[in-house]
């Protein structure tokens, strides 16, 4: 099937804003297979252990909590981490009393969301910019995702208004240079580059005269990947950071490699000290433990959490967030902040006005979905939805799914696109041919996206979006 199927979900009872959830129209068959989601399922599966029981108990308590453990264990949580933070939960079950309105079962999922958040870092730890310039030093493993990331920091701060260089300081891979212009250039920032220089503090040295010269306030240094063990190169980052004295030394990990990202975090720590860890590919087929166990054993913060390639996938660190994703309560604040990043005012009017007026087209349907893509990796963005990591088991999507609806449209002429009510039998099976899709797709394309517009025009009336979608979305899951 081409067209999005809806989930039996309230988007009402979420009452999320309305640009998300005219947003949300479009979206394709979901599989949420990504950030934590074998470890929230086994969590859901643990806390139905005290499902129908009236009151806490040693013995009750005692079977949840070892599922628990189990659980964060094999989510690859150091078993110390794991052991402490489930001996706590245990000692704060057992003493507190459970009230009429709540089950022991929510009791328990308060207190492990207390006791993750913990665990965590309590609060979001914000990152230290001050200086002129202020310098930001990036280190870590090769293949940990530092210069993708340097792009995307790059580009957060650009969206506070701040001038940013890039510094390409990794002078034993020359592809590294050519990676940071090209991310430079996409994002709109300057990238400082010497590939001839082949001594790193030189380069360094030399990028942060360039920025005081040309005002730019911010200096962010991408080194060359390195091994703990390799003792010439953490010389290197050492000397690096003694000489720039940068105001934040972030260390970049591959959260997919799990408890040994922890390991490698504690050894660069004691040769570095750096002010805190930016976790990557937490997207991928990563069980998550290096997010729960780094801020406990290496006690420095996580600053930032990096999903996908796409320079707008970087997220603010925030623990009592997490908790909550890593439960399946979801993260509704993350998806409003994200929503409004790509949030075109002036375009939501003349959509807005369009909707009035019947007149919503595929041009407009290829605008919105620019809009969904620039919000991020799509599994991503569903799992920030309460309860949706549950709806979505047993099922995949990458962002290639739009792939198929996108090429359907753009073999339309631009006539069509502005006119859908003129796309007869004999256009559609030229369309068909011209998109490599079937002429069925194409049918279903075009009277569901008339579906749609009917959808629209009646969220327009009810006076919300959530009216209309808490009424409507369900049976729009039906062939």
């Amino acid at each position: 099937m081409i067209w999005p199927r809806y989930f039996n979900l309230n988007f009402k009872s979420l009452r999320l804003p309305a640009q998300i959830t005219n947003k949300f129209l479009f979206l394709h068959k979901i599989e949420l297979k990504g950030m934590f989601d074998n470890l929230s399922l086994k969590l859901d599966k643990a806390f139905k252990t005290l499902k129908g029981t009236g009151k806490i108990t040693e013995i009750n308590v005692a079977t949840t909590v070892k599922e628990i453990r189990r659980a964060l264990i094999d989510a690859d949580v150091n078993y110390k981490v794991a052991k402490e933070v489930t001996d706590t939960i245990k000692e704060q079950a057992l003493g507190r009393d459970v009230l009429i309105a709540v089950s022991p079962g929510q009791l328990l999922v308060k207190i492990t969301q207390e006791e993750l958040t913990k665990l965590m870092g309590g609060t979001k730890v914000d990152v230290n910019i001050k200086g002129d310039p202020a310098v930001v030093l990036i280190s870590g493993l090769q293949g940990s995702g530092k210069t993708t990331f340097s792009g995307k920091f790059a580009s957060y701060l650009k969206k506070q208004g701040r001038q940013v260089l890039l510094v390409a300081c990794d002078i034993y891979r020359p592809a590294a240079i050519d990676q940071l212009k090209v991310l430079g250039e996409q994002i709109g920032v300057e990238v400082y580059a010497e590939p001839e220089n082949k001594n790193a503090l030189d380069i360094a040295n030399n990028a942060i005269a360039y920025a005081k010269k040309t005002g730019k306030k911010t200096v962010i240094v991408d080194t060359a990947g390195r091994l703990a063990v390799d003792e010439q190169m953490m010389n290197e980052i050492e000397a690096l950071k003694k000489a720039l004295n940068p105001s934040e030394t972030l260390f970049v990990v591959d959260s997919m490699t799990g408890q040994d990202a922890v390991n490698t975090a504690k050894t660069f720590d004691e040769r570095l000290n750096f002010d805190g860890v930016v976790l990557t590919k937490l997207d991928g087929d990563t069980r998550g433990g290096a997010a729960i166990s780094i801020r406990h054993v290496v006690n420095k913060p996580i600053k930032f959490i990096s999903t996908g390639e796409k320079m707008e996938n970087l997220d603010v660190f925030h623990p009592d967030r997490m908790a909550q994703r890593i439960l399946g309560m979801g993260d509704v604040i993350s998806l409003v902040e994200r929503a409004q990043q790509t949030f075109d005012e002036v375009e939501a009017k003349r959509i807005n006005a369009k909707i009035r007026k019947n007149q919503f087209n595929f041009d407009d349907f290829l605008s919105q979905l620019e809009q969904i893509k620039k919000m991020g990796n799509i599994k991503d963005l569903m799992g920030m939805i309460p309860g949706m990591g549950k709806a979505m088991k047993g099922l995949d999507i990458d962002d290639d799914s739009f792939k198929p609806i996108e090429a359907i449209i753009r073999s339309m002429t631009p006539m069509e696109r502005e006119n859908p009510d003129v796309i007869d039998g004999s256009r559609r099976k030229r369309i068909a041919t011209g998109s490599g899709r079937s002429i069925t797709e194409v049918n279903n394309l075009m009277k569901q996206f008339g579906d749609m517009r009917k959808l629209m025009k009646q969220m327009n009336k009810m006076g919300g979006a959530q009216k209309a979608l808490g009424n409507i979305m369900p049976k729009m899951g039906r062939r």
